[in-house]
């Protein structure tokens, strides 16, 4: 189980629970972070440990100076504070306090934080409560701020504007000209319609042209995947110059992909949040991290996005695998997938997987999602009951009970996590969580078969992350 706790009351009434060492290692923010603190986590490197009923731990670690380092973690954040000079998040200290939290109950003391701790631990839920509160002044002090975001709004939407109907003309001087002729023109033409779009304050149609300087010439049939992402980048610019007449949610998905900021506006919904996985991914000079959610009570998807500079990873981290009573904020959109986290409650017992579908239920359920966002390259969806076998260009995952199968990613054929998916099944059916695309299903996490205990309980399975 990736879950287990020592029985310590927590503010929901449960026990607190504590992570296990790979939900601890999951947050480290890159390989060297891990290393050092799995060093760092014996109790031999650490004095005065303790923890409180709320999720808090604190303690020292030895350091290489005469003073130790004081490093304090809010679990139910989770959040972290060091004295250390790291700029890591979180950093090995912290991260070594953890496993020591996840390998020894006897380590640490329950009780009130030492007076250096309980400081950051009180500021800290403090300012969470003001945060919750009512802004000071009322709706009247921010009327000044809001007319002056909507004339910045305004001016921002007819540079867009301005720069979809260029692409246009571009696009048709493309077409005319014949698709195949820009393999003679290089990356040039495709770099500086992405600069035209950068400029017009429109990056997500800047992102798009750049997609389309990488398929030229990158293959047999390159000039067919050309004129398919062609098409879809017409269909964003037209959609974007007729946004009027859309519907609310696919006009807010339209604002969305030219690359408008959109904030979290949706009602709250609390539940229990099961964290499915958490990978990052470069995206241009940011880091991006994807943290995938799901509602065991109202059974809705969610993502979490953060994001980081270069080189260092977003402070926004999850255990996978845990379950966590909080409220979560959807963004306005097709199929409202993304969403802000709010206040967290506490965590909860560990639990299974998801309910899941079959592989051959899978490619309706993207079909359904694209109705929503024309432009989705992918849906989540959990598989249950599928097999990974070998194919003839790569891999697919079968129905265990029905003659059907999805082809695995190419994405996906290179990581490591394939390996780890086919161990952990060894030729019986496990449940993965994964997206489904065009081009096949890419997996995420995956779930240990239940053990049939004595009584016919079926015991929860430790999920394994594939990225």
């Amino acid at each position: 189980m990736l879950l287990s706790h020592g029985g310590e009351p927590s503010p929901t009434g449960g026990p607190v629970a504590r992570w296990s060492v790979e939900q601890v290692l999951a947050l480290s923010p890159d390989d060297a972070s891990r290393k050092a603190g799995t060093r760092l986590g014996a109790a031999g490197q650490w004095t005065g440990t303790g923890l409180d009923a709320a999720g808090a731990v604190w303690g020292l670690c030895k350091g290489s100076g005469s003073t130790p380092y004081r490093t304090v973690v809010d679990t139910t954040g989770p959040a972290y504070s060091c004295s250390c000079p790291s700029r890591k998040f979180p950093c090995k200290h912290a991260l070594g306090l953890l496993l020591l939290r996840a390998s020894d109950d006897a380590a640490f003391r329950p009780g009130e934080p030492a007076d250096w701790a309980a400081a950051w631990i009180e500021g800290r839920r403090g300012r969470a409560a003001d945060k919750a509160g009512p802004t000071p002044g009322g709706d009247t002090a921010r009327v000044p701020a809001d007319a002056a975001a909507r004339k910045r709004a305004e001016r921002r939407a007819e540079r867009v504007t301005g720069g979809a109907q260029e692409l246009e003309q571009r696009l048709g001087d493309l077409l005319r000209g014949g698709l195949a002729a820009t393999d003679r023109s290089g990356y040039g033409l495709w770099e500086e319609s992405a600069a035209r779009m950068v400029d017009a304050q429109a990056p997500g149609l800047a992102a798009r042209v750049r997609e389309l300087g990488a398929i030229t010439g990158s293959g047999p049939g390159w000039p067919v995947r050309l004129l398919e992402e062609c098409g879809l980048l017409h269909l964003l610019d037209t959609a974007w110059l007729g946004r009027e007449q859309l519907p609310d949610p696919l006009a807010a998905t339209v604002r969305t992909r030219v690359g408008l900021p959109m904030s979290a506006e949706g009602a709250p919904i609390r539940d229990h949040w099961l964290v499915l996985a958490q990978y990052d991914t470069p995206d241009g000079k940011m880091v991006a991290r994807r943290i995938w959610l799901y509602g065991r009570e109202s059974g809705r998807t969610a993502l979490l996005l953060s994001f980081g500079a270069a080189g260092r990873s977003p402070a926004q981290a999850l255990p996978v695998g845990a379950t966590i009573d909080a409220e979560l904020t959807p963004y306005p959109g097709g199929g409202q997938l993304r969403a802000e986290l709010g206040e967290q409650f506490g965590a909860m017992p560990p639990a299974g997987p998801p309910p899941g579908i079959t592989a051959a239920a899978a490619p309706a359920v993207y079909g359904d999602a694209l109705r929503e966002d024309p432009w989705l390259d992918a849906w989540p969806v959990t598989l249950h009951e599928v097999i990974p076998v070998p194919a003839k260009d790569g891999w697919q995952v079968a129905d265990a009970h029905a003659d059907s199968a999805l082809p695995i990613a190419p994405a996906a054929l290179s990581r490591p996590g394939l390996w780890k998916l086919v161990a952990l099944s060894g030729g019986d059916p496990v449940t993965v969580f994964g997206e489904i695309g065009h081009r096949g299903f890419d997996p995420f996490a995956a779930w240990e078969p239940g053990e049939t205990e004595e009584g016919g309980r079926t015991a929860v399975g430790s999920v394994v992350q594939l990225v």
